[in-house]
């Protein structure tokens, strides 16, 4: 008997375990087959009549159909917050303003369970990462900035520090709700008011969010949610109310915005593209570091902008952390994203896994080497197999251009300066990561590389103390921590 137990578990082992799916229950998740504009603590009927559908990227069945705000309903929502902002909120005690944001942020951890679900289904990414990191920090960033409210002569000393006015935010599609709260938060502590654009692939968590807020009792029009696509977005930039812009997106749109607000004295943040590098040197916890690798870009579906994309290792430990990431990948599942085993979901557009597509076929055409899991595919859904790329050069399209899919482009170096040099040798300089035993090496790095934000033996870790925010052409300015509280004031 022994001995078949024995033949058994090896035969598991040489297999592969097979998990029996498990769930997420939709029940707790209330989706209105309808959403319209929130606009001055009220859901309207667009002036624009016209709707959009947001979709489930794991299905591709409808969830709901959306407002498309036009210029109109804009300038309807700027009107509610600047009036919120004349009559009420700044001239409101900041303690009681801390009370309204830990309101609001007491709600979300009420409605935690839902949140995740909802940000799952219409996001793609899996309901672990929903569940176990997006949603508690979202509450946590509102906490956060709930204790500042009152206390902002304690953040900037000597120094007397009064809101902006209006705020227009525009968020993306990667982190739907933590985004949300990230500008929201500080902008309500500050006294400032709010014109929030969700992207129009995941609006309903910020929709949600607007039921918090109408329950919160908020003081009308301090925060208004609007949906919509690119024109929509360009409406609030271009608005001439508006004294702040908070953007997280594309590089591209960045631009745009920069070009579009030259000449005004609206305050400007923005948080753009990125193309990290993780450094594995040979005294590293290697297990460790792989395991930092796969979360790094694969179990967000690389929906990151700061995600590892870009992985240089050190000649000497080379093969073995191939090898060691090879292997991870094939025991990596892909699938449903309510399923609480899946560790890769879904692909947020169709149009984006289009982009991902086009840049696996890049990567080959210049000559890298692809190995991709092994694993089987839905058959409905946008979904891709994690990739790895060797043999890349830093003239490769795949080290140089955003991709933000489960793709990874892998280098060897052998100095610290020749690592160095690779790792700054991009556009962008939102974030990287360094593997290492010697702590001296570790702050030789940190103070050489041009990154936002660098983590050492660990990854994507974050915490609303600490800023966040890129150099060259990952945007400029900081959210999170006191630097985000000062992107929403004046200071004199």
């Amino acid at each position: 008997m022994a001995t078949r137990k024995n033949n058994t578990l090896k035969l598991s082992f040489e297999t592969g375990w097979k998990y029996d799916p498990a769930p997420e229950s939709k029940s707790s998740a209330k989706i209105d087959p309808r959403y319209e504009l929130f606009i001055n603590g009220k859901f309207e009927k667009p002036l624009s009549k016209k709707y959009f559908n947001t979709i489930n990227p794991a299905t591709e069945e409808k969830l709901s159909e959306v407002a498309d705000a036009n210029v109109a309903d804009v300038n309807k929502a700027v009107k509610a917050a600047r009036n919120a902002y004349d009559k009420v909120w700044k001239k409101m005690p900041p303690k009681e303003r801390a009370k309204y944001i830990y309101r609001i942020a007491r709600m979300i951890q009420e409605r935690a369970r839902e949140f995740s679900v909802i940000e799952t289904l219409d996001g793609g990414k899996p309901i672990r990462e929903s569940r176990d990191v997006d949603i508690p920090l979202v509450a946590n960033h509102f906490f956060y900035y709930a204790g500042w409210a009152d206390k902002l002569e304690y953040a900037f000393p000597n120094r007397t520090a009064s809101p902006l006015g209006v705020a227009g935010q525009i968020i993306p599609w990667n982190f739907p709700l933590l985004m949300a709260a990230w500008k929201i938060a500080p902008a309500l502590a500050t006294g400032n008011t709010v014109v929030l654009k969700p992207a129009e692939t995941t609006p309903l968590t910020a929709l949600k969010l607007a039921e918090i807020i109408q329950e919160a009792d908020l003081p009308p029009g301090v925060v208004n949610i609007i949906t919509g696509a690119g024109a929509t977005g360009a409406a609030i930039v271009n608005h001439p109310d508006i004294n702040k812009i908070a953007f997280t997106g594309s590089t591209d749109v960045g631009k745009l915005i920069q070009r579009a607000v030259a000449g005004t004295n609206k305050k400007v943040t923005l948080e753009l593209g990125g193309k990290a590098a993780n450094i594995i040197f040979d005294d590293a916890p290697i297990d460790q570091a792989v395991e930092g690798i796969i979360n790094g870009i694969f179990f967000n579906q690389g929906h990151v902008c700061c995600a590892g994309s870009r992985l240089f290792v050190q000649e000497s430990v080379y093969k073995e952390v191939i090898r060691k990431l090879k292997d991870r990948l094939e025991t990596l599942i892909v699938g449903d994203p309510m399923d609480k085993n899946t560790d890769v979901g879904a692909i947020n557009s169709k149009q984006q896994l289009s982009n991902i597509h086009k840049y696996l076929k890049i990567g080959q055409q210049e000559g890298a080497e692809m190995y991709q899991s092994s694993c089987p595919l839905p058959s409905k859904g946008f979904f891709c197999r994690p990739t790895l790329f060797t043999g890349v050069s830093q003239s490769h399209r795949i080290s140089q251009e955003e991709i933000f899919g489960p793709v990874l482009a892998i280098q060897s170096f052998r100095t610290d300066d020749e690592v160095i040099e690779k790792a700054n040798n991009t556009p962008f300089g939102l974030s990287a990561g360094v593997w290492t035993d010697k702590g001296s090496k570790i702050f030789n790095l940190t103070t050489k590389m041009r990154a936002g934000v660098i983590w050492a033996n660990t990854y994507n870790k974050f915490d609303p103390t600490s800023p966040f925010g890129g150099y060259k052409e990952s945007g400029y300015g900081r959210e999170g921590g006191l630097h985000g509280l000062s992107a929403y004031v004046n200071l004199t």
